[in-house]
């Protein structure tokens, strides 16, 4: 499937800021999976801009604007060549062992209910890791709800069921403390999504990958009760949403910020 990317974001503030730094974590690149056509990235002309890798592999760009500034503008226009394996995930840098993402973050330290619930879906599985996973996807999902707004970017795991609400983060989160509970290793997935029904979107999406012996890394979309499909677009992982996120950033001044929002993603045929 051919995917198409075209995002604005726009940062405001309400009185000028004299530095900002922004690293962004927004482009895709070629795996088993997927293949970049092209990618842009604008900036406003009074920034820098660096580019590099983090210890995950992943790709990302350091954003500097050292001058007084009321806002910052980016957009992003990107076509991109998938596959849909299954969710079997192939050909992305791996410089970690699947043990390494046993360890838990802050983000998704497990509670006592969220052991019970990997607990749960451990015996339905019979000792079968695919099928436990495929299990604790769906209780996941039962357990916590879409609700937009309910949630933000410092929510735990454990608040987000505790809650029973929650957006693709959470339920992202949810998964991986439940997994690494019960000893499968699990990561915290970012990148786009095409939906047939709705092609603009106020943010990024995110999933869960998990380590099965005899697949390697799989995904598992647990706001969509799926496995990723040529839909998905992967861009970064990590141990949770702090180290795969967007955007992350810091300044000195402006006060309040705001910030608007504008994906789009389309799809057509693959180019033959």
């Amino acid at each position: 499937m051919l995917i198409q990317i075209r995002q604005e974001t726009t940062y405001r503030y309400a009185v000028e800021a004299n530095y900002s730094m922004q690293v962004l974590r927004v482009q895709p690149q070629d795996s088993g999976t997927q293949k970049v056509l092209s990618w842009r990235l604008s900036v406003p002309p009074a920034a820098s801009l660096t580019e590099g890798r983090d210890a995950y592999g992943n790709l990302f760009q350091t954003l500097y604007v050292d001058r007084h500034h009321g806002t910052i503008a980016l957009s992003i226009a990107g076509a991109i060549e998938t596959a849909d394996t299954g969710g079997v995930v192939s050909g992305t840098a791996e410089p970690f062992p699947p043990a390494f993402f046993l360890r838990q973050t802050d983000l998704t330290a497990p509670d006592e209910a969220i052991r019970t619930l990997a607990a749960e879906a451990k015996r339905l599985s019979g000792g079968s890791a695919l099928d436990f996973a495929h299990r604790l996807m769906g209780a996941v999902r039962d357990a916590v709800d879409y609700r937009i707004g309910e949630t933000h970017a410092a929510t735990t795991a454990a608040e987000a069921l505790s809650h029973r609400s929650g957006v693709c983060q959470d339920h992202t989160h949810v998964f991986v403390s439940a997994a690494r509970a019960e000893g499968l290793p699990a990561r915290y997935v970012s990148g786009y999504l095409w939906d047939d029904v709705d092609t603009e979107y106020e943010a990024s999406h995110a999933w869960a990958e998990a380590y099965i012996d005899g697949l390697g890394w799989v995904g598992f979309d647990v706001a969509n009760r799926i496995c990723p499909t040529d839909a998905h677009v992967r861009v970064a992982c990590g141990l949770d949403y702090l180290e795969a996120a967007p955007v992350r950033g810091l300044r000195r001044g402006g006060g309040e910020e705001t910030m608007e929002v504008r994906l789009r993603v389309d799809a057509g045929a693959a180019q033959q």
